[in-house]
């Protein structure tokens, strides 16, 4: 009895030795993961961010001295086959930018991390501190995805220096379309080629906000019928369409396939154009712009409106590093990582409060227009399958810009094809 007794004592120590080794590597282990210095990806598309993003990482590796971040720059043109390739093999960037276009077919794939239950224990990230609107972008089956990064509006940029010689006021917040078009006949001379506004066949930047600034829509509020059967998005849309087919104070479809409307704007071809905020940074390294322009909150309709939509960074659900990925995350929906988003003139920051700094980046330009505009913007028109049917949205209004096909044929062409993709997402 004594040696049996004696044997399961030694056994019992043998094992209690063997169990404390083996929590001990494993302790060891995990502190040596913690400490180990690692390196992850931060894909953006945006050149001209770079640098705000690199002082962004810069604070953060600071507080973080294990944690690199390695930015990639991909224009946007290649962005989505680069992502979409990687995708396919499982090796997406760590961290990276989304857009709503491609929200749903990355969440509903299962390639983002889910950040639900990190973001509710987590003490720096609060979604109360982003404009509800732009953390429900990048939300799916009441889960969240996506942190806002920033946000945009559409604003009315002129050239000071044509009004001027026309002998012409501002424009400022008084102005409705009436104003708009009284002002852009006085600007035209077709005879040197000169247009007093540009209506392209632009969706954010064109007959998205008059369509809402008339009482119509793109998509109903329950995002499960196409608003363009609407009389009043119609009306909206012939309005823009007017311009150039009617009225004559704007370039015509095939004009801007020669040179695109931006281009015509920073040429002095024409003197008035709508532009979302993300063309500051190409507008302030343009000498012509910089010396003749600036820029005024959107003219209104029947009532104010103008559209805005954000980017959300996501990071990769099967990442090597979640743990480093999700800190680096965290840090990205900080006040101070927003605030050095716009000390750096990058964008507005999707951060209450931190726009300031972006607007006094720029003085050259109003720009305090954008934020301010917000009280009044409406959120980029979205669904599961927006990718599909903006795509055929796409297709159909060049088809109305040319003539092909009348507003009242192309409005109801869209809206059945966008109700039966919206009908498929129930």
């Amino acid at each position: 009895m004594k040696k049996k007794l004696k044997k399961f004592i030694a056994i019992t120590i043998s094992s209690i030795a063997i169990f404390s080794t083996f929590t001990g590597c494993a302790r060891k282990k995990a502190e040596d993961i913690s400490s180990r210095p690692v390196t992850i990806t931060y894909a953006v598309w945006d050149k001209n961010q770079e640098s705000a993003m690199r002082a962004i990482i810069d604070a953060f590796e600071k507080k973080n001295p294990n944690i690199i971040v390695k930015v990639e720059v991909t224009p946007w043109d290649q962005y989505w086959t680069k992502l979409e390739a990687a995708a396919t093999i499982e090796s997406l960037p760590d961290v990276f930018w989304m857009h709503t276009s491609y929200f749903t077919k990355y969440a509903d794939g299962g390639m983002l991390m889910d950040l639900t239950d990190k973001a509710k224990d987590s003490n720096d990230l609060k979604w109360s501190n982003f404009p509800e609107p732009l953390v429900d972008l990048y939300a799916a089956n009441e889960k969240n995805y996506g942190i806002p990064k920033d946000y945009d509006t559409i604003a009315l940029w002129y050239n000071k220096t044509m009004f001027d010689k026309a002998n012409l006021s501002y424009p400022d917040d008084t102005w409705d379309w009436n104003k708009l078009l009284q002002v852009a006949k006085k600007l035209t001379d077709t005879s040197k080629g000169v247009y007093g506004f540009a209506a392209p066949a632009d969706a954010q930047q064109g007959y998205y906000n008059f369509a809402y600034q008339n009482g119509g829509n793109i998509i109903s509020p329950d995002k499960k019928k196409s608003g363009y059967d609407l009389k009043a998005t119609k009306e909206a849309i012939q309005w823009e369409l007017d311009l150039s087919q009617k009225e004559k104070v704007s370039p015509t479809h095939q004009q801007f396939t020669d040179a695109n409307f931006v281009q015509m704007f920073e040429s002095g071809k024409v003197a008035m154009g709508l532009f979302g905020s993300w063309m500051v940074s190409e507008f302030k390294s343009n000498d012509y712009i910089k010396n003749n322009c600036d820029v005024a909150v959107i003219p209104h309709g029947k009532t104010r409106a103008t559209i805005y939509n954000g980017l959300g960074n996501v990071a990769a659900a099967k990442t090597k590093y979640p743990e480093q990925v999700w800190k680096f995350m965290e840090f990205l929906g900080t006040e101070e990582a927003n605030t050095i988003q716009a000390l750096n003139g990058a964008a507005i920051p999707a951060f209450k409060g931190t726009e300031q700094p972006w607007i006094e980046f720029t003085k050259e330009f109003n720009l305090k227009v954008y934020p301010e505009m917000m009280s009044y913007g409406v959120i980029m028109p979205n669904s599961k399958t927006r990718n599909k049917w903006s795509q055929v949205e796409n297709e159909i209004m060049v088809k109305v810009w040319t003539k092909e096909l009348t507003v009242e044929e192309g409005c109801n062409q869209l809206a059945k094809k966008m109700n039966d993709y919206l009908a498929s997402e129930k």
